[in-house]
């Protein structure tokens, strides 16, 4: 005779793979105090607030890898996030959700996920969504138990006809993944499943984030039926001296298509990334390597590099981000979180904290020693009011204002060509950290070959403004491309977070055009430099350059002339999002 626990995997397993759904009777309470509530008071005057970048109408959004189980199901694009529904501060933490026909316009729904199990009572916390062969959707999630551990668990929709899943349901017999004595997991290392993918055998796997001392690791889990997982006695990869690994995302890309593929594909025309957010920089790196499918082991190609010092996603305000494959069209979609630059302070007088970034299809470059990002499609069907530079001619120490377009909420693309090198910067050899050279080479200090780009969110005395610019110095035979994002002189009010971020971008400028895309949205400057090779994401806040006092310039700072060959700049349609 079964016990009950056996009846209840037989039950799940039977749910998932053979019978059909059957509807289930929520297996845990639901705490009133945690419904959607609307603000009560909320400072009226709000410049910072975004037009068409997601986030909530008050409150804390945050990025432990969120957004939380991104999927398409049915038609419908559902965003879990994570929301503190009692305040702009971080605490109290459930799984918000909204739903969207095209990743920009959305509406929001009752929480998907709150605590009420012991495997969660402390808090829900991270997870991922896996669809499964037969279309059905799963979530595995990081929950803290009564005694502060972070344990795995799975919650299912109650109903899977609704196209929206308003109602989740969660396993009764949560966590299906806990540390023990047994297998030596650190209790408060232990988080953030990714999606699931099969292997040959059949197997699922999925890998969690972890560390022991200094050494990152993410810890590989399989599991025939989605419900009983064994720890593998191996990590699927890890990294000396770099702390803890949140927020793994491991994924395929192929080799041959800029199309994306589905995260279980095996095949010959593929590498594979493996992403981890550093908790001790705060910032997402990523690998491109191989995957051996019978060892579970990843490896990392020659070059790349899981540390610190590798590459990033990108190089401003980003963080805990995650991919999904979204079946419909075929492509990857990265989705990370903008957190603030403000104080905390003002970041209670305004109500609210945390933004969404545009979601961005990414794929492999030719070289294969990179990723692309770059804007959804999706996101251009707000341009409104387009305005125009003819090519021209930046000469040395001139700006030229954009205009007809709502400088505070806008999409502007330009692109430069070099003709004469001749008077570019010698590169010295112990420039090795872009930020640094960033810093130290900002948009007033002048140059040969630059600082030439965008001037935003400027006010009309030019006592604020960002720089998005370029800088072009000469290494031997070659030259060397820096891209920066210069907020120094973003605003004047100095309790903001002001830093300036910057990356080496791997563009020929002598055979190549020098492109950059900007979207602006009020406190966002989200760039994109050669295509999406580099990208720089800044959080400003303007104290003059708000809504119609914004400015926009195209500008040239060095002593020699470049040439704009193409400027194009909108304005943003506000998206539904509220």
């Amino acid at each position: 005779m079964a016990t009950s626990s056996h009846c209840l995997l037989w039950f799940f397993f039977s749910l998932f793979f053979g019978h059909g759904f059957v509807p289930l009777e929520a297996s845990h309470q639901v705490y009133i105090h945690l419904q959607n509530r609307s603000p009560s008071s909320l400072k009226t005057h709000q410049p910072y607030r975004t037009g068409y970048h997601f986030q909530p109408p008050s409150h804390w959004m945050n990025g432990m890898c969120y957004p939380n189980g991104p999927m398409i199901y049915k038609g419908l694009y559902h965003f879990f996030y994570q929301y503190n529904p009692f305040g702009a501060v971080w605490g109290n933490i459930v799984w918000a959700h909204s739903t969207s026909t095209d990743l920009v316009n959305w509406t929001p729904h009752k929480y998907a996920i709150s605590p009420s199990q012991p495997a969660d009572i402390n808090g829900c916390w991270s997870g991922s969504a896996t669809i499964l062969p037969n279309g059905k959707p799963v979530i595995l999630y990081t929950g803290i138990d009564p005694q502060n551990k972070q344990v795995q668990n799975m919650a299912v929709p109650k109903n899977l006809s609704d196209p929206f899943l308003l109602e989740w349901t969660k396993l009764p017999q949560n966590p299906l993944m806990e540390p023990t004595t047994m297998n030596s997991i650190n209790a408060s290392s232990f988080r953030d499943p990714t999606t699931a993918w099969q292997g040959t055998d059949g197997r699922w796997r999925v890998i969690i984030g972890s560390k022991i001392n200094r050494k990152g690791l993410v810890i590989l889990y399989r599991s025939k039926d989605f419900v009983r997982w064994t720890k593998a006695k191996h990590p699927l990869h890890s990294g000396k001296k770099t702390g803890m690994w949140e927020c793994p995302d491991f994924f395929p890309v192929a080799t041959n298509s800029s199309m994306g593929v589905d995260t279980s594909s095996m095949g010959k025309n593929l590498k594979y990334v493996l992403k981890v957010s550093l908790d001790d920089t705060k910032h997402d790196y990523y690998t491109i390597g191989s995957y051996n499918h019978e060892k579970d082991i990843y490896v990392p190609d020659k070059g790349s590099v899981d540390n610190d010092s590798g590459l990033r996603y990108d190089y401003g305000k980003f963080y805990a981000s995650k991919t999904f494959f979204d079946s419909a069209k075929n492509r990857r979609i990265l989705w990370g979180w903008i957190n603030e630059s403000s104080s905390v302070e003002h970041d209670i007088e305004k109500g609210w904290s945390g933004v969404q970034a545009i979601p961005r299809n990414v794929w492999l470059d030719k070289s294969r020693k990179q990723l692309l990002q770059w804007p959804i499609a999706e996101i251009e069907k707000q341009r409104i009011n387009p305005g125009h530079l003819s090519s021209r001619e930046l000469k040395g120490g001139s700006k030229v204002e954009v205009s007809g377009v709502t400088a505070s909420q806008a999409d502007v693309e330009i692109s430069f060509k070099i003709s004469d090198f001749e008077k570019a910067e010698v590169f010295e050899e112990n420039w090795t950290n872009p930020q640094l050279l960033c810093s130290q080479k900002g948009a007033s200090v002048k140059g040969g070959l630059g600082p030439f780009g965008l001037m935003v969110l400027a006010s009309k005395g030019m006592e604020e403004y960002t720089a998005v610019f370029f800088r072009i110095f000469k290494r031997q035979t070659k030259y060397v491309v820096l891209m920066c994002s210069d907020q120094s002189r973003s605003s004047l009010d100095d309790d903001n977070d002001k830093t300036t971020y910057g990356a080496f971008l791997d563009v020929d400028p002598v055979h190549e055009k020098l492109s950059l895309r900007s979207l602006i949205d009020h406190s966002i400057v989200e760039s994109f430099g050669g295509g999406g090779k580099v990208c720089i994401t800044a959080r400003v806040y303007p104290t003059l350059a708000i809504g119609g006092e914004a400015h926009l310039y195209a500008f040239n700072k060095g002593t020699e002339s470049v040439g704009v060959t193409t400027l194009s700049a909108w304005s943003m349609k506000k998206a539904k999002i509220n």
